[in-house]
């Protein structure tokens, strides 16, 4: 099976702008060209481009994602290496979500402060002029 990059992109859902840079950053490989210079893709560009679009969706830097990409080369090695790198993932996205949690707990306090009179007023205002930490 052979396809253009529009038809790689209709069938992973991945704009053709982002092929070409995971081409040019190395996560998809160059594809072989046509005479006239149309790039051809088979079913490994599927894979390979459907394995990024989740990884991405799932939050991986780029880095990562080019580590998990080698360590799948070798399906006979052990998996400690992606382990590790979705362990690490795993703390970012737990710190993350405690980051949030309290900007969601301030955000609320100062909406509940602010009781709905003039703008001269307003706590929401009042709190964002307070310098962070103070």
């Amino acid at each position: 099976m052979n396809f253009s990059i529009g038809e790689l992109a209709r069938r992973t859902a991945v704009k053709v702008p982002t092929i070409r840079y995971y081409e040019q950053i190395g996560l998809l490989p160059e594809p072989p060209r046509t005479e006239g210079q149309q790039r051809r893709y088979g079913p490994d560009a599927v894979k390979r481009l459907d394995f990024i679009r989740h990884a991405r969706t799932l939050g991986f830097e780029v880095e990562d994602i080019r580590e998990l990409l080698a360590l799948s080369a070798e399906p006979s090695q052990p998996c400690a290496g992606a382990d590790a790198i979705a362990t690490r993932h795993l703390a970012a996205v737990e710190q993350r979500i405690r980051q949030l949690n309290a900007l969601r707990g301030e955000l609320r306090k100062m909406i509940d402060a602010c009781d709905g009179r003039c703008v001269a007023e307003c706590q929401v205002l009042e709190s964002l002029s307070v310098p962070a930490g103070a």
